[in-house]
């Protein structure tokens, strides 16, 4: 498969879940699936300039920006929010695990085997970003 498959499959498929997300729960959670876009763009941006990773190939006309920041940040964080709003403990676990799969699997392993990312700092570093990051989305939506 293709990295530019890859890339629109992740901007594309997760706003198709949705389909199975109640209208009026979709528009309770969007603006914090907003507001995670518009942070993860600027982590990423700062990133980028920090040299903390390096971006080998996007989705074309799309430049310097990742597809997971339009497509899977804002729908798995309606669907995060959809299932443990109200309960921050379950949020924040759930939230940790994900994280850890995010970090560990997905800009560790799977996006430098395919050159579209290359981490430059370990995963155990970059970890706090994303969970300061998810206290930060939970703060937004109280």
């Amino acid at each position: 498969m293709s990295n530019q498959v890859i890339l629109w499959s992740m901007l594309i498929v997760p706003w198709l879940t949705l389909l199975f997300m109640p209208r009026e729960e979709t528009k309770r959670y969007m603006p914090v699936a907003l507001f995670a876009t518009v942070t993860s763009a600027i982590i990423h941006d700062a990133g980028i300039t920090l040299g903390f990773w390096t971006v080998g190939e996007t989705a074309f006309p799309l430049h310097r920006l990742t597809t997971y920041i339009f497509g899977l940040m804002p729908v798995l964080t309606l669907w995060v929010f959809k299932l443990t709003y109200g309960r921050f403990w379950l949020y924040m676990v759930t939230n940790t695990i994900l994280d850890i799969g995010f970090n560990f699997q997905f800009l560790n392993v799977f996006l430098p085997s395919r050159g579209i990312l290359t981490l430059d700092v370990p995963p155990l570093q970059a970890l706090p970003i994303t969970l300061v990051h998810a206290v930060m989305l939970y703060g937004y939506q109280i």
